[in-house]
């Protein structure tokens, strides 16, 4: 009886030395996985983030950033995946890189092997065109489409981009055939819109809002589920009859196996760190379409759009 009682007090000292340990969370220095070059857009929101995230994670807690840049994000979302499970790497998680990558070949990480935290920012894709198009909306786009085949041309930021994969989304869903014209950034594709090289251009919301604002393009929808509230004229591709959500996400993950406790103080540390005035002042400089998901919405969203993924893969690979 002496034994039981010895043994049952030494699980209970256990559980409470655990359980203190994680409510002081974080005890040491957080690492951040970034999983592209410093400097660039992931990179520099991660660095605006974090001063907030520190700020409500509490008692001088600390993240620095770890640049992992390579194969488009595969290098460092392995890495992440493959770190610790104990709250101490966390790193920015971005789509579709994050779900296409192990669709389209095998990796070392998967989205089982991460625990997504909270998502930050959703930028939808969206189609804009140049006013002397005289197209407005979506179903004008199709109906050109179909009485101009071939004519409709497209810039994106690559095969297999998140402009490029909604493209190929929304022609699935509208029954046409546009042709695709890669091209490597972001400025070459508008320059491209603008300069009448291509029909309409495949870019995030953000990047195509103040053009649109100078009255320079027209922007057809938004890919998202609600509008974004920097585009808030603009309808969303559901409102106009085509059932595409795609865009950019921006969120944080962790290797799967995080404790719980960790979890829930960076999911909420994140929560206001995002709900911050002074953080949202400076997203709104950097046109950061603000979107927080908590872990479990975030895991749902990941999932969602992951299959549609799979689908698109199987009936229209990408990539050769």
């Amino acid at each position: 009886m002496k034994k039981s009682l010895k043994f049952i007090g030494t699980l209970t000292l256990s559980a409470m030395t655990a359980t203190a340990a994680l409510a002081d969370y974080p005890e040491r220095p957080i690492t951040m996985i970034v999983a592209y070059s410093a400097g660039g857009g992931t990179d520099v929101a991660a660095r605006t983030l974090i001063p907030f995230i520190e700020k409500y994670l509490g008692d001088g807690a600390t993240i620095t950033v770890l640049n992992r840049p390579g194969a488009g994000g595969e290098i460092g979302f392995t890495a992440l995946s493959q770190a610790k499970p104990d709250g101490y790497t966390i790193g920015f998680i971005n789509t579709p890189n994050l779900l296409s990558i192990p669709i389209q070949r095998q990796t070392r990480y998967s989205l089982e092997t991460l625990e997504p935290v909270a998502n930050i920012i959703y930028d939808p894709g969206a189609f804009s065109v140049r006013p002397d198009a005289n197209i407005t909306n979506l179903e004008e786009l199709v109906a050109y489409a179909k009485e101009h085949p071939g004519e409709v041309t497209y810039g994106t930021t690559g095969i297999g981009s998140d402009d490029h994969l909604a493209a190929l989304a929304f022609e699935r869903a509208a029954g046409v055939q546009f042709e695709h014209i890669p091209f490597s950034g972001n400025a070459d594709v508008r320059a491209a819109v603008l300069g009448g090289h291509v029909f309409m251009a495949s870019m995030n919301v953000s990047e195509t809002v103040q053009d649109a604002e100078n009255g320079d393009l027209v922007i057809l929808g938004q890919m998202a589920e609600k509008r974004w509230d920097g585009a808030p004229d603009v309808p969303t591709f559901q409102e106009q009859g085509y059932d595409v959500i795609m865009g950019s996400d921006r969120g944080i993950g962790a290797p799967a196996g995080i404790p719980d406790e960790a979890l829930s103080a960076l999911t909420a540390a994140i929560e206001k760190a995002v709900a911050d005035p002074e953080f949202r002042a400076a997203a709104k400089k950097q046109d950061l379409a603000l979107s927080f998901q908590d872990s479990k919405a975030f895991r749902a969203h990941l999932e969602a759009v992951n299959q549609s993924l799979e689908t698109l893969w199987k009936e229209q690979p990408w990539v050769k």
